[in-house]
């Protein structure tokens, strides 16, 4: 056996990586499905618009709650528009920004009146983007879907029952 030397840098061995160039099988046919379209059909296959989950412990077969906190309100509403997008709801009018968003927030002195002054957050059938109350961990923000399929919906969205 011969004795390899390893290449040192102020005293701490230095190790080179080889990469090889990626070169594409050819054994597949070109109409082969990849792996993220089978992952996206899988998905579209379990939207929560066309499937809404029954009883559970963040539905209850009328309203899905979830709670979305990414540490700034950018980065949860961001995370908020791609749920919406891969859950069905891309066609729903939501605001541009979170500057936007922030104007359908209630004033301070009305907050805590919720009941008299509507929901703290911006609200359009099917779905609801709240604010918490009272505030929560940094950047929270609440998303409630609603079934439109359910019956006396716009009832159940609107809390008249």
């Amino acid at each position: 056996m011969t004795k390899q030397t390893v290449a040192r840098l102020g005293g701490r061995p230095v190790f080179l990586a080889r990469y090889e160039p990626v070169v594409p099988p050819t054994d597949f046919p070109a109409t082969a499905p990849t792996a993220r379209a089978e992952e996206e059909d899988k998905a579209s296959a379990f939207r929560i618009r066309e499937h809404f989950p029954a009883v559970g412990p963040d539905c209850d077969g009328h309203c899905y709650r979830i709670t979305f906190a990414a540490g700034r309100l950018e980065r949860t509403y961001d995370m908020i528009l791609t749920f919406l997008q891969e859950q069905g709801y891309a066609n729903v009018p939501v605001p541009g920004n979170i500057q936007e968003l922030r104007k359908f927030r209630l004033p301070p002195k009305l907050r805590h009146q919720l009941s008299l002054f509507g929901e703290d957050g911006y609200v359009h059938n099917p779905i609801k983007i709240l604010f918490p109350s009272p505030a929560g961990r940094r950047g929270e923000l609440c998303l409630e879907l609603y079934n439109e399929a359910a019956p006396d919906h716009l009832l159940k969205f609107h809390r008249r029952i």
